[in-house]
């Protein structure tokens, strides 16, 4: 067999293998969708409890769009969908890279998955029961007498997903640090090096993803920044435990 044979045969083994990952990630995902689509109603109201405990009396989200009272629920539920399946999906993407992976890099995928999926369900929850009730109320405080605020519930929902994205993808710096330590494309040195620019950096990164009140991004800015230093922490411990039996045993 030639080169170029063998090349195409190892190729379309990886789409093939990528393939059928991707499969499996679907069908985990729409497994868990329609388990929860008979309470999707449910699951947005859920959702939209920070939001209705600032709203006056009386008053109501509201629809306007004809079709928003069935695809926002819907949307909802596809989002908790994706959460409750997310161990399934970042499995399947670390299953496909591992073929490529040393033995002692293939050892990582389990706490990286648990680890990473943690992570992005704890931001989603930080935002959720400590983000939004305080920039709900500071929208609340700030709203100008004679103003019916009655947010529309398709707005809320890209807001809130924004914001979860957001939070949820700050969560995983430790993730992100570790990893490019144990690659080597960073040193520990490096990292601590940098910084007072990762400190500036996350304070601009939260001026653009939050609302343009003061202390939502701080509520953001600040766990970006202990996150990376946690991050730090953490590969510093790993680094050091994988160097230790090396140096033992000269």
């Amino acid at each position: 067999m030639s080169d170029n044979e063998q090349g195409s045969e190892t190729f379309l083994s990886h789409l093939v293998e990528l393939r059928d990952r991707l499969l499996r990630a679907i069908i985990a995902l729409l497994v868990a969708f329609l388990c929860l689509v008979p309470w999707s109603k449910e699951i947005y109201g859920w959702l939209a409890l920070p939001m209705l405990a600032q709203l006056p009396a009386g008053v109501a989200m509201i629809a306007t769009e004809v079709t928003s009272p069935f695809f926002i629920p819907i949307k909802v539920t596809l989002l908790t969908a994706v959460v409750l399946a997310l161990p399934v999906i970042l499995y399947q993407v670390w299953a496909f890279v591992a073929p490529g992976l040393y033995a002692h890099e293939k050892r990582l995928v389990a706490p990286l998955v648990v680890s990473s999926s943690i992570l992005f369900m704890l931001g989603m929850a930080f935002a959720y029961f400590i983000v939004f009730p305080v920039v709900f109320g500071v929208m609340k405080a700030f709203t100008p007498e004679g103003v019916a605020w009655m947010p529309d519930i398709g707005a809320y929902f890209n807001f809130v997903v924004g914001m979860f994205i957001a939070f949820g993808v700050t969560f995983e710096v430790p993730v992100a640090v570790i990893l490019a330590v144990k690659a080597g494309m960073i040193s520990i040195a490096k990292l601590r090096e940098i910084r007072p620019y990762v400190i500036v950096g996350s304070f601009v990164i939260a001026a653009i993803v939050t609302p343009p009140d003061v202390l939502s991004q701080l509520l953001l800015a600040i766990p970006l920044c202990l996150l990376y230093e946690a991050g730090i922490l953490v590969a510093a411990v790993l680094v050091r435990n994988q160097t230790q039996p090396e140096s033992e045993y000269q």
